[in-house]
């Protein structure tokens, strides 16, 4: 696993690098490319370091983008970068390995199974009803 990050990432390190500093903000949202370039400043490995670690609404490819393009040493980049995401791979495998017989016994057990339902019907009732009230009040009067 750690292997086919690594690969992602240079391919995506390699994108950064060829667009250079210009291209960045066609790749990058803006909203993103600020706090990144800052962090990467201010923080240098450390940034990268918790960058490898964190989990997925982090945008990870905006980030090996921005280093790609701001040309950080490679090699000292992918060493960072690999150690922490086989730190990071290793310890969710030690977590499954723990605590999966016990989560895929409270997942296919029916009381789990029936609050989950109940809880998505009341949502869709829910939904839907909003929808309808705002669609009667937004709905234009009668001539």
């Amino acid at each position: 696993m750690t292997v086919v990050s690594l690969a992602g990432s240079a391919l995506t390190y390699w994108a950064g690098h060829t667009a250079g500093h210009k291209g960045l903000p066609r790749l990058v949202p803006a909203r993103h490319l600020d706090r990144i370039k800052a962090c990467l400043h201010r923080a240098g490995g450390g940034a990268t370091v918790a960058a490898a670690v964190l989990p997925p609404p982090f945008p990870l490819t905006a980030f090996v983008l921005t280093c790609g393009a701001l040309d950080l040493n490679r090699w000292r980049f992918f060493l960072v970068f690999g150690v922490m995401r086989l730190i990071r791979f290793s310890a969710a495998a030690l977590l499954a390995r723990h605590h999966g017989e016990y989560l895929v016994q409270l997942l296919g057990s029916a009381e789990l199974q029936r609050t989950i339902v109940t809880a998505t019907v009341l949502a869709c009732m829910a939904t839907t009803a909003s929808g309808a009230i705002l669609w009667r009040r937004t709905r234009p009067e009668p001539a």
